[in-house]
């Protein structure tokens, strides 16, 4: 063989096997569900940490977690916290200080958001966890949530970058990366794109449901003829949107608000089991206060294996609720 021609296939043979090893540096993010899976899952990714970990939280009142953060800055890593305080002051404060008084790094959020909604999680730089649960022990054992680990290097990158902007209360236009949802810059236009793409089917949870474009959305795709399934733990302040979403053909599942089991998550699955399909999950409530005045953080998956997790739980939640309203009486059926 030439050594020209030697040359051009050793070189196409380590572009091609760059590309493989690059593809398999890029583990398929993993679903935490709780409060099937416990804390765990997350308490062991924050002790995997060995440089630097940035933790942006709505609510910390977990004293495991908070000791973990101490563990963690006295063996060297940097971390760094940031605890809302426009509505959580008061119960973050003991976090707060017992924190600071130990190596931790913690600020409060930027005042310039209503609230900081967000819990977020990053590892050594490398990898997230986006999750719908603040870490707050006393909701743990009733609360539906969800969190998303990742490595994808694009989503990581953009909320370091936003991190260090809230971290100094600093302006910031935060960046998408492959596939985030923020508040309040896109979060809106994010989650009303997915569910005015719906064509099938949506599986939805949430813990509030005020915000009069999604509502919008949610009707106008029954009304196209998608399937929509809601599941919530019912608060009579949204009577009036269950009553409209009922009447579009929207199957409403509510869980009464002493139940043992709390939806708390906000997640939308669209077109499961199509090729299209694609999910949800972040902090965003369905809230005008939290798509467009909040710091807040979501993103949007097409794992496949996630999606599933996800459909199972989703479906197995509705089935356990009581249909909502004109949905009691309908002889349509769960569509799963």
């Amino acid at each position: 063989m030439k050594r020209s021609v030697l040359k051009a296939f050793v070189g196409a043979w380590l572009l091609a096997a760059g590309g493989l090893l690059s593809a398999a540096a890029v583990a398929a993010p993993t679903l935490v569900t709780e409060p099937d899976q416990g804390l765990t899952p997350i308490y062991t990714f924050m002790q995997s940490a060995t440089k630097t970990l940035d933790m942006t939280m709505y609510e910390l009142v977990d004293t495991q977690a908070e000791d973990i953060l101490v563990q963690l800055a006295a063996k060297g890593v940097a971390v760094r916290v940031i605890l809302d305080q426009n509505l959580e002051s008061n119960n973050n404060q003991p976090a707060y200080d017992y924190l600071s008084q130990n190596g931790v790094n913690v600020v409060w959020a930027n005042p310039t958001y209503s609230a900081t909604h967000e819990k977020a999680i990053v590892v050594d730089g490398r990898t997230a966890a986006v999750m719908t649960l603040n870490l707050t022990s006393r909701y743990y054992a009733s609360s539906r949530d969800f969190a998303v680990i990742e490595n994808d290097a694009n989503d990581v990158a953009a909320i370091e970058t936003t991190f260090e902007a809230d971290f100094a209360s600093n302006a910031v236009t935060p960046p998408t990366g492959d596939d985030l949802v923020w508040s309040p810059t896109n979060s809106t236009s994010a989650l009303l794109k997915l569910i005015n793409s719906a064509t099938n089917t949506l599986q939805i949870e949430n813990e509030e449901m005020s915000n009069s474009k999604i509502v919008t959305a949610l009707v106008n795709a029954a009304n196209r003829g998608v399937q929509v399934q809601v599941t919530m733990t019912y608060n009579s302040k949204y009577a009036s949107n269950y009553d409209k979403l009922s009447a579009a053909g929207v199957l409403i599942s509510t869980y009464d608000p002493k139940a043992s089991l709390y939806i708390h998550a906000k997640v939308i699955l669209a077109d499961y089991g199509t090729s299209s399909a694609d999910a949800f999950v972040g902090s965003e409530n369905f809230s005008v206060a939290s798509l467009t005045r909040n710091r807040e953080l979501g993103l949007v998956t097409r794992d496949s294996s996630l999606m599933a997790s996800l459909a199972s739980v989703l479906q197995s939640d509705f089935r356990g609720g009581t249909l909502y309203g004109s949905g009691a009486s309908s002889t349509q059926s769960p569509f799963f």
